[in-house]
């Protein structure tokens, strides 16, 4: 008869955790803002009064929410390591989707902020009702290049968020072996 095995799930800090869950409610509040706020018709004036001002300062939130999990992640000692249990292939993906994640959590609002400072009609990047000061100047060529990468890497941020979350799912509901369920390290 085998003895019971016992499963040590490693969990990230609490405070990453926290980082983790509340960067993820604002960048999916964030994409879909911006699908949804692209979308409307120029006439309706909240687009220009609600939506883009407030898709601004959330995107500036997540931008230093991102930024202050990459400092904690590099001042915490011992991280969660990849689990042995998953598949070799699973472990370089996920790691794979993470950098990526992070690489894109950092470039999407540089590219907003970007597209926004250097737009001749923009009146300005506002943080919560701070202006902001431009650092680019006003270049509405550039606009186009801003625009176009903001919102091309924004979808690749959310097919990465997908993908991440798929395989957190498939992990704990699929595989239906406890000793490959990543989310309990995130819970």
């Amino acid at each position: 008869m085998n003895a019971p095995t016992t499963i040590i799930i490693e969990r990230y800090s609490t405070s990453l955790r926290v980082l983790h869950w509340l960067r993820a409610v604002i960048v999916i509040g964030m994409l879909w803002a911006g699908w949804h706020m692209t979308g409307m018709s120029d006439d309706i004036p909240s687009k220009f009064e609600l939506y883009y001002p407030w898709h601004k300062s959330f995107g500036i939130l997540a931008f230093l929410l991102v930024l202050t999990q990459i400092a904690v992640r590099l001042r915490t000692p011992r991280l969660p390591r990849p689990l042995q249990t998953l598949a070799p292939y699973e472990r370089v993906l996920s790691t794979l989707v993470q950098r990526a994640m992070y690489v894109l959590l950092v470039v999407v609002p540089l590219m907003g902020y970007s597209m926004s400072s250097t737009y001749t009609q923009s009146d300005g990047v506002f943080f919560f009702g701070v202006n902001l000061p431009e650092a680019l100047p006003k270049n509405d060529n550039w606009f186009v290049v801003f625009q176009a990468l903001h919102k091309f890497l924004a979808y690749t941020l959310l097919v990465l968020i997908v993908l991440h979350v798929a395989g957190a799912l498939k992990h704990r509901f699929l595989d239906r072996d406890p000793s490959k369920d990543v989310l309990r390290r995130m819970l």
